[in-house]
């Protein structure tokens, strides 16, 4: 996922009301039970079936990094989805989003001047409507450069 889609997705994630499974063997069976099968999960993860029942029973505990980074991005992508659905149905009609980013800004002027162009730190709430379309675009797997597109649209809007 891109960097950007990436933030999205953390702020989603706070609205979680409980954490997700931390552990391989705890993971590994959320997996099992949302997917219908250790098959499914085994082909998802590019393991063994084999492997898959070993962790659902604790045989195996410990996971190659690798691994344990696709099984946790896993589980996280599928935790609570009716909570994730209603963070983002919040902040697409009432509440906003929150970013943070930096951004060159000001206005071609002699150097030195205080209106000079550089980069600034902003943290700015963009509107409801620019959320749904930041959302929209994700779920519809917009790329990053298109979804800094939208955010920037939102920031001269606001700014």
């Amino acid at each position: 996922m891109s960097l950007f889609g990436d933030g999205l997705e953390k702020a989603v994630q706070k609205a979680f009301t409980r954490p997700a499974p931390k552990t391989a063997g705890p993971q590994m069976r959320y997996l099992v039970k949302q997917l219908g099968g250790t098959k499914p999960v085994a082909q998802m993860l590019r393991v063994s079936q084999r492997t898959v029942e070993r962790y659902v029973k604790d045989q195996i505990k410990k996971p190659r990094a690798d691994l344990a980074a696709r099984l946790e991005r896993e589980v996280k992508a599928r935790w609570q989805p009716q909570i994730r659905a209603k963070a983002r149905a919040k902040a697409a009609s009432t509440g906003g989003i929150v970013i943070d980013t930096r951004a060159r800004m000001g206005y071609t002027a002699p150097i030195g001047s205080t209106d000079q162009d550089r980069i600034r730190h902003l943290t700015v709430a963009l509107p409801p409507v620019y959320a749904a379309r930041l959302f929209d675009a994700q779920e519809a797997g917009a790329s990053d450069q298109e979804l800094q597109e939208i955010a920037a649209e939102g920031l001269k809007e606001v700014y």
